[in-house]
């Protein structure tokens, strides 16, 4: 597992406010929402070097350079119940946020991301 990175304070007071008006959920609460069999789409909203290097299983790939661009077309009813991964939680907050404003209303942050999901036992693909 690697370690987290260190954010700087004007970054983390970004992710913190975008945080303030998202839905977010941890880890367990995502399991609980795939053993429900509700539906949902994954994004992971990493680079496309982490992409690459492994990446949840059925994910799409819509990094947060991009997701803002792409996501009508690839996701375009506006109250999918669409769930945001990177890293950690931060740029998938910061992705969560914009997709907000943009009219999605089931717009959801997995707080830990990458680093929760590869501890979770959920599948992954490379």
């Amino acid at each position: 597992m690697s370690a987290p990175k260190h954010h700087s304070p004007a970054f983390l007071a970004l992710v913190n406010n975008a945080k303030s008006r998202i839905q977010e959920i941890d880890i367990a609460a995502y399991q609980r929402l795939r053993a429900a069999g509700e539906a949902h789409v994954l994004i992971d909203t990493r680079e496309d070097s982490e992409w690459v290097a492994g990446h949840a299983a059925g994910a799409i790939h819509l990094g947060k350079g991009i997701i803002e661009r792409d996501i009508e077309a690839r996701v375009p009813q506006k109250d999918a119940k669409v769930v945001l991964y990177c890293g950690g939680g931060y740029r998938s907050a910061l992705a969560a946020d914009a997709l907000r404003q943009m009219g999605y209303t089931n717009a959801i942050s997995l707080d830990g991301g990458w680093r929760s999901y590869q501890h979770s036992g959920l599948p992954v693909e490379k």
